[in-house]
């Protein structure tokens, strides 16, 4: 069984996904990597600047077709791919299937405010056309009930380190027999 982790950008996906992978033994992946890479760019902020949201999701979508065809890995999804047209589908097929869980890494806007406020915003495009950080509120608000409604199990991340998170998470999972 995969494990998937879901979230806004600044929840901890990635790293939480690469610490997770090692201590359950399962390979990492980092889909904005995987969609940057499709896409020949350097990082996925690029990828969406360059070639604009469409064309990005449908890279993200397909990126995500060919990781979840592999199992044992600890897939970190961008903040966006659970909205991407035919995303969900394929996400809910893959729990259907016990062939996933998804895990939904959930941050109030002050934590994701705080972590993203010591990460280069360069890298991170604006959604909205707001700042990057004054936006966080309105697309939390968009996406919150999307992340609820494909999580099999939801982690408040708030005042906690990525170690403990990663920790919680490993036993969550034993619990449930992925490990």
């Amino acid at each position: 069984m995969n494990v998937l982790l879901i979230g806004m950008r600044g929840c901890g996906k990635s790293s939480i996904a690469s610490l997770l992978a090692t201590r359950i033994r399962r390979t990492y992946v980092d889909l904005d990597t995987m969609t940057a890479t499709r896409l020949n760019a350097a990082t996925a902020g690029q990828a969406l600047a360059r070639v604009g949201e469409s064309a990005f999701r449908a890279a993200e979508l397909e990126a995500l077709r060919v990781s979840m065809q592999s199992q044992r890995f600890v897939l970190a999804l961008g903040g966006g791919t659970p909205l991407a047209s035919g995303a969900a589908d394929l996400i809910n097929a893959s729990r259907a299937g016990k062939r996933a869980i998804v895990v939904y890494l959930r941050a109030t806007p002050a934590t994701l405010r705080a972590r993203l406020e010591k990460t280069d915003l360069s890298q991170r495009p604006s959604l909205t056309g707001r700042g990057v950080l004054e936006e966080i509120p309105d697309v939390l608000a968009q996406r919150d009930s999307v992340y609820t409604s494909l999580a099999d199990e939801i982690m408040d991340v708030d005042g906690e380190t990525i170690a403990a998170i990663s920790t919680r998470l490993t036993t969550i999972l034993k619990a449930r027999g992925v490990t």
